[in-house]
């Protein structure tokens, strides 16, 4: 590897906005994100299905048996 062409990689603490927070590394001094695994509904399992303007009826409607 070239000297002297590579940022600095810093030992950073990540901060979410529902109050987790983990360590990293990465080129920045300061992490600030809206989700994380934490509170995204994914991992959560507070996923839900909406069916916005029946979108699915109207699927099934359509091409449906």
């Amino acid at each position: 590897m070239k000297k002297g062409i590579h940022p600095e990689l810093h030992e950073v603490t990540a901060y979410c906005a529902c109050g987790n927070t983990f360590n990293t590394r990465s080129t920045s001094t300061d992490l600030k994100s809206t989700i994380c695994s934490s509170c995204h509904p994914f991992f959560t399992g507070e996923q839900k299905l909406v069916d916005t303007a029946g979108r699915i009826d109207k699927f099934k409607k359509k091409f449906g048996k």
